[in-house]
């Protein structure tokens, strides 16, 4: 069964993964930031891709979705490179899963 994939974030940032088959939902203000990815996890997507400066934007949208199997809200950089918050937020999450800090 195919698996949908969305992306949300600025134009220039998302729009070269509609080549790859993604769902890309293009963003410029908070307010389209969360109707946008809670859009996609209404549709069940599994796994939503969502850029930092998006992320930035609407923290508690995306804290909403961290204790739920899906979607998975993963954060990728922007086209003007990253912030860092994909990262740490990565390392957060294999320090609770595993008790300690292995990255």
């Amino acid at each position: 069964m195919y698996k949908k994939i969305g992306i949300v974030g600025d134009k220039d940032s998302i729009l070269p993964f509609m080549a790859l088959g993604l769902e890309v939902v293009a963003v410029t203000n908070e307010m389209e930031a969360r109707i946008g990815i809670d859009r996609l996890a209404k549709e069940a997507y599994p796994v939503i891709f969502v850029t930092e400066p998006v992320a930035q934007m609407v923290p508690e949208t995306i804290k909403r979705y961290d204790n739920v199997a899906i979607p998975g809200i993963i954060l990728i950089p922007s086209n003007q490179g990253t912030l860092g918050i994909g990262k740490e937020r990565i390392r957060e999450n294999v320090e609770k899963a595993v008790g300690q800090n292995i990255l």
